[in-house]
Parts: structure tokens; sequence; C-alpha cells
């Protein structure tokens, strides 16, 4: 199917929608577009179970990040995402962690900070720690084959029929810088296409989602009900 020319976004005071256990979307950040001087590397790697402890603090810094955006209703849901949530990405093969020596990871929100696009414009690769010892976990994504069963039916189009990777849950540190940059180079370097969705209250994620040359394509409903606003490029 091909995509509405022009499409717009629905008002991001249109209705809103309560989230759920299912819920998906993408929380970091705003992304810096000048300025760069000495950004730290990213090192991204499959995460594992014993990785799970150290991600419910991201998760919570990655709220933090969006009710202090006014996105009050997204991950609303006690504790999500729930811990066999992360090992269903696990077990597919589809949860990864990013891993930077920048900062000290901490779960607090206490200024509106930036992301900076790592130097070379992608992050290290990593299938383990080098002597035994890693950097800290800072940010976690989901990066999951298609078919994504919500997104059989949309209000609107999809750009291409063609198969694509779904990035979901992604979840940074306020202080780490470059994620979503790295997270796209990353899933791109193992799709031909991406889509990803996010709810129409996370305005930071609309912006740096259409930033990054997706192209938004309708509206998509999870499977509780609730809408989210989906993308793909």
């Amino acid at each position: 199917m091909v995509a509405p020319s022009n499409p717009v976004p629905p008002s991001p005071h249109s209705d809103r929608s309560a989230s759920c256990p299912s819920e998906r979307s993408v929380s970091c950040p705003s992304e810096r577009s000048e300025g760069i001087s000495s950004p730290a590397k990213l090192v991204i790697r499959p995460a594992t179970v014993i990785d799970l402890p150290a991600l419910r603090p991201v998760f919570e810094a990655a709220k933090a990040i969006m009710r202090a955006d006014g996105n009050l209703e997204q991950w609303s849901a006690p504790g999500f995402p729930a811990e066999d949530l992360l090992l269903r990405d696990i077990d597919l093969g589809g949860g990864y962690v990013l891993l930077s020596d920048e900062i000290s990871p901490r779960a607090s929100l206490g200024r509106d900070d930036e992301v900076i696009t790592p130097a070379d414009g992608h992050a290290a690769i990593s299938n383990g720690a080098e002597g035994g010892v890693e950097n800290p976990i800072v940010g976690y994504f989901a990066l999951l084959p298609s078919p994504e069963p919500t997104y059989s039916y949309i209000d609107g189009a999809w750009l291409t029929d063609e198969p694509y990777g779904v990035i979901h849950r992604m979840a940074s540190y306020p202080d780490a810088h470059g994620i979503f940059s790295a997270v796209i180079d990353f899933a791109s370097s193992r799709y031909a296409h991406l889509r990803i969705d996010t709810h129409r209250d996370n305005r930071i994620m609309q912006h740096l989602i259409l930033k990054h040359g997706f192209t938004y394509c309708g509206i998509i409903w999870l499977q509780d009900g609730t809408e989210r606003l989906a993308y793909e490029r």
C-alpha cells in the first residue's frame, strides 16, 4: 500500500488513551542537531536475564522524561514494562541494552538534557564485556521482526508491504547521549524497512522519529483498543 500524500498526525490535544501492559513506544531526550564536541561511545549488545535489575531504573527514568514533558498516560500501568514482556524480547533475540562510559546511571530527571549523536554516527556492537568489565547500562530497546500483529490494520497506509523491523520499548537515562540515533543506525543495518509507533502525547518522540527520516503513515490500535501514531521508513 502507498501512504497518503502529506499525512498529518492527529493533534496532541485530541482524545487520549490509557496505557496498558502491552504498550510499546519510546522515550528518550530530544536530540541536538549542532554543537557536537566530544560525545561518548555507545555499545549495543543483546540483553540477558542478568540485565533485568538494571533495566527497571532505566524505564523509570524514561517515564520521568514523559511526565516532565506533559505525557501523563503513556507507560502509566504499574511496573510497565512487565518482566515477562522483557523476557519475551530476550527469548526472541530482540532485546538490546546500550552501554556508555559517559555517565553513571541514575533514575532522576533534573533537567531537560539533550541527546548528542556519536561522532562517527554509529554505535559499537559488542557480544559482551571485554576483560570482564562493562560500562553501565544506560538504555534499552527491542528490535523485532515483522509481522507485528497490531500493524495489520492501519487508518492510513504503510509505505510498503515488504518485511520490516519493529522498534519497541526504547528507553534511556536523560543524561545518556546519542541513544535514538544509535538505535536507528543499528536497526537500519539489519532491516531495509523500519516501523515504529508512539503515543499522541509523546511530542519528543514524534519529533525525533520524523527527524530521522520516518514518514507518518496513520493510526494503529493496540490489542486493548488504544491508539498509536505509526511511522515507517
